[in-house]
């Protein structure tokens, strides 16, 4: 059990959270499930979090929490005044149906993974463009659960012995269909007009032959710190936390060894466990990414996950149609690492991705970044 509370302007939420784990996770992968639950909390900001519980077990079938950890829950959402359940798992439409219902009339809320997610992403949005990427993406999260809350009443109204009829619920889902359908192609007018204006950029750029590197990786994984050290912008935002990069930014890189400048691109970090769905409706802001002429994946050396993470990255961009855009493996914070971390291992490992070693922090071996940069872009393909 943990206790803590972050502050800010925000609306407030006072949650409990838990996580459901498959009943073989070892206990070193239910630390790091646990940890990244943990600093997803944390990012939302304004939270106040009452317990964080754990537990290895399969889900119910209805109601996916167990019926003793429901009934302890409500015990516990009294005793602390929570409005908020958020569950560190992508929950079936019904299953979150049928749990937000035995929990409504007590005042709270039920998110799950995704929720909390996107709750993040609301928070963090600067610009016009990740607004209307996180309102598709809600739209397209929401769709499943309207119709599954629909069958759901049509089955309630359907009597003792009664099959799913045509009901209420049945005629109420098709009207929110409709709605959630409009809404996305808005949604996607908005959006044209802003990858319209982006393509032209591009057209733009490649009539000058200006090559583009985007920074790619899991979230944290101080892809903005080797943003603002490689541009050297002053208004980049640098955070630990989750998602605090979801606008794509540019700055210029100059590449001593061949005389040449390229366009760099931050974009948004990675993370395990979201629907295909809802990373395609982040493509404005990773049009940098899809269009680029060299990934640089940037990864945190001192999280001991960090071998899953880069499987999930890797996931990601395959998903993307990116595995086959040259990539770079940036091993970044060495600085928090012993002298020897197992370098050369990490080269045989990933040595398709011409493995580079650098600190933030300290500035070390960002020359020698450079200088890959510019062997794989200028000099390689010669």
């Amino acid at each position: 059990m943990i206790f803590f509370s972050v502050s800010s302007m925000l609306t407030p939420v006072r949650a409990i959270g838990i996580d459901l784990a498959p009943r073989r996770t070892g206990k070193k992968d239910l630390e790091i499930r646990r940890q990244e639950f943990h600093e997803l909390m944390i990012s939302l900001g304004n939270v106040t979090v009452m317990q964080e519980l754990q537990f290895r077990r399969d889900p119910e079938y209805h109601t996916f929490l167990p019926a003793k950890v429901i009934e302890d829950l409500l015990i516990a959402v009294q005793e602390f005044k929570v409005n908020t359940l958020v569950l560190n798992n992508i929950v079936k439409p019904q299953q979150i149906f049928a749990l937000g219902e035995l929990l409504r009339p007590h005042g709270v809320t039920v998110w799950d993974r995704i929720d909390l997610i996107l709750e993040i992403f609301t928070r963090h949005a600067g610009s016009a463009e990740a607004k209307l990427q996180i309102e598709l993406a809600r739209v397209r999260h929401m769709g499943p659960r309207i119709f599954g809350m629909g069958m759901e009443l049509s089955r309630q109204g359907g009597g003792k012995g009664a099959g799913p009829r045509r009901g209420v619920g049945e005629t109420n889902t098709e009207i929110m269909k409709r709605h959630l359908k409009e809404q996305e192609r808005r949604i996607f007018e908005k959006l044209a007009k802003v990858t319209r204006s982006k393509d032209l950029q591009r057209k733009q750029r490649r009539k000058e032959n200006l090559k583009t590197v985007a920074l790619v990786g899991y979230t944290n994984a101080g892809k903005s710190s080797v943003m603002q050290l490689l541009t050297k912008k002053e208004n980049i935002a640098v955070n630990n936390a989750f998602f605090v990069t979801l606008d794509t930014r540019l700055g210029r890189l100059f590449l001593p060894t061949v005389q040449r400048s390229v366009l760099l691109a931050d974009t948004i970090g990675f993370i395990a466990e979201l629907p295909p769905d809802l990373i395609s409706a982040f493509t404005s802001t990773l049009s940098e990414a899809l269009h680029a002429d060299l990934l640089l994946q940037i990864v945190d050396l001192s999280d001991p996950a960090w071998r899953k993470k880069v499987a999930v990255v890797d996931k990601i961009l395959q998903n993307l149609h990116l595995e086959n855009t040259p990539q770079v493996f940036v091993g970044n914070k060495i600085d928090l690492l012993p002298i020897r971390f197992g370098k050369t291992k990490i080269q045989k490992e990933y040595r398709e991705k011409t493995p580079v070693f650098i600190s933030a922090v300290t500035k070390t071996g960002i020359e020698e970044l450079k200088r890959t940069i510019a062997e794989q872009i200028f000099l390689k393909r010669q």
